[in-house]
């Protein structure tokens, strides 16, 4: 089913794979494999994020839902992101169309097979699902992150409450780091670091909260998570909260 926009049906002048195809740069693979840490069988055309949103920005609105299924489980990673963050743009772009965007975050759900780095998670995961979850129970965050098949599923559990923390609700960040903090040691790096990073954007919009939950768990809280939780703290702050 083609994406709508406006109530009418647009079809593809250009495919996105072939596009960005066109754009490799196999001088910037390695570079690029290094950073991203990438699992076997995940390969880079060597293009840079901003080239990939100059694409996004050209092409969403003419791109379907057919073309999305094929590119999101592309062998190559960049054509991957290009299919995240032509969804988030269709979803953004809906609006008041609840159907379109239901079928925004139904697509991603189905898809999370093929959303396996770290990148490709918290680029778009905030913005489709935690944007959707805005106005709803948030259970399906609780489960992802207890539960998830892979990592990256579990970080898409709570990467996507930046969203809920930017409507200033904080609470859910909070419960589902309390989730990591309960699963067997020792807890994966990119899950410490994400639920770090989110505990520390939750701290922005109170510090004092972030501190006391911070002083109940010093002691057991992995210190990559830890570290990345206070990173905004001051030097003898810090200092207490990693003096275990």
């Amino acid at each position: 089913m083609p994406c709508r926009r406006k109530e009418a049906v647009v079809t593809n002048m250009e495919n996105i794979s072939d596009i960005m195809l066109g754009l490799r740069n196999p001088e910037s693979v390695a570079k690029l494999t290094r950073f991203f840490k990438t699992h076997e069988g995940d390969e880079f055309l060597g293009i840079p994020m901003p080239v990939t949103r100059e694409v996004v920005k050209a092409h969403w609105d003419n791109t379907s839902f057919e073309e999305l299924e094929s590119c999101v489980a592309s062998r190559y990673h960049e054509v991957r992101m290009a299919a995240l963050l032509i969804l988030a743009q269709h979803y953004k772009h809906a609006r008041k169309n609840v159907e379109l965007r239901r079928q925004c975050v139904d697509f991603y759900l189905a898809h999370t097979s093929h959303i396996d780095n770290w990148d490709l998670v918290d680029l778009s995961c905030y913005e489709i699902l935690g944007d959707w979850l805005l106005d709803k129970p948030r259970d399906l965050l609780y489960d992802l992150a207890r539960n998830g098949k892979t990592i990256w599923e579990q970080r898409i559990g709570i990467v996507s409450t930046m969203a809920l923390i930017r409507a200033g609700e904080c609470d859910d960040t909070y419960r589902i780091a309390d989730i990591f903090l309960e699963k067997p040691a020792p807890l994966p790096d990119l899950l410490q670091k994400a639920a770090g990073w989110l505990l520390r954007e939750a701290g922005k919009r109170n510090e004092d909260c972030l501190r006391e939950w911070l002083e109940a768990r010093r002691t057991t809280m992995p210190r990559t998570m830890l570290r990345y939780a206070i990173e905004k703290f001051s030097g003898e702050e810090r200092k207490h909260l990693l003096g275990r």
